[in-house]
């Protein structure tokens, strides 16, 4: 198995059930400058009301430089080294302006059983954040657990575990404080098509309610997806995505809510330019 972090367990059926699901419409560019620093400009509209933000990103070596702006006036810079000092470790600082107290260190690890996280927050009483997992043939056993030292308390801990073989993926998390409990499920059916199955249970113990979610993919051609899921609440949702040069996607999705179908189904289109 590859070495992972705590965000992975249970990513696979995540993204067949919810990757690129969206009701809005949305605009992405990417250009190159002749000295290779990427800018991408991007816009969503969303309830008649648009939102833009603008990326550049430099990289020299082992080193990532980010700087992202959005219509908000916010500004987030983010400097990632890889492979610092040792093979598998990576360095990330990043700081948010006008947030005085948004800058954080993170540390990742990645060795051939284990994936390390470990974050803190540059402030005089930051949260330290650290999560972990371990990985035995295709067994993965992993915890993620954020403390608050202005306040002494543990404003996160969560687990989780997965097994993993070459066409199936089965995972287990505990999270919001042992409130929530969800079980996962990816099948890859048949790899030629990439037509794979997956479905996600989530149990809240506090309200006692249960959500089951499952979704489909197949490709009709090599640049040609389509995704579908349908969920307990009667929420069916479908969307095709196109590769129509390299890198660069045309997607349409649809919502359709079969327990209210006289109210209008929600239509969004999404378009990603790279050179």
């Amino acid at each position: 198995m590859r070495p992972c972090l705590y965000p992975d367990i249970g990513k696979k059926a995540r993204d067949l059930l919810y990757k690129d699901y969206h009701t809005d419409q949305k605009f992405t560019i990417t250009t190159y400058t002749s000295d290779g620093v990427a800018i991408t400009a991007s816009g969503t509209k969303k309830n008649e009301v648009i939102f833009g933000e603008i990326q550049s990103q430099l990289k020299n070596k082992n080193i990532t430089v980010d700087v992202k702006a959005n219509s908000d006036s916010n500004l987030l810079t983010t400097i990632t080294v890889n492979e610092l000092a040792t093979p598998g470790l990576k360095t990330i600082f990043s700081f948010a302006v006008p947030d005085q107290k948004s800058g954080k260190v993170e540390l990742q690890y990645l060795h051939d059983y284990a994936g390390v996280n470990a974050s803190i927050g540059l402030t005089a009483n930051p949260v330290v954040n650290i999560s972990s997992v371990f990985a035995i043939n295709t067994l993965s056993v992993g915890a993620d657990i954020s403390f608050d030292t202005a306040t002494g308390n543990f404003t996160k801990y969560n687990s989780g575990l997965s097994i993993t073989t070459a066409d199936l993926i089965a995972s287990l998390t505990l999270n919001n404080k042992g409130d929530s409990l969800s079980a996962s499920y990816y099948h890859l059916v048949s790899p030629l098509s990439n037509t794979a199955v997956g479905a996600e249970l989530i149990h809240s113990f506090s309200s006692n309610e249960n959500t089951l979610t499952f979704g489909t993919q197949h490709a009709l051609d090599p640049l040609t997806t389509v995704k579908t899921r349908f969920n307990n609440y009667g929420k069916a949702n479908a969307l095709i995505q196109h590769e129509w040069r390299p890198k660069s996607f045309f997607t349409i999705s649809a919502e359709v809510d079969t327990k209210a179908i006289e109210k209008s189904s929600k239509v969004g289109l999404s378009l990603v330019l790279k050179p």
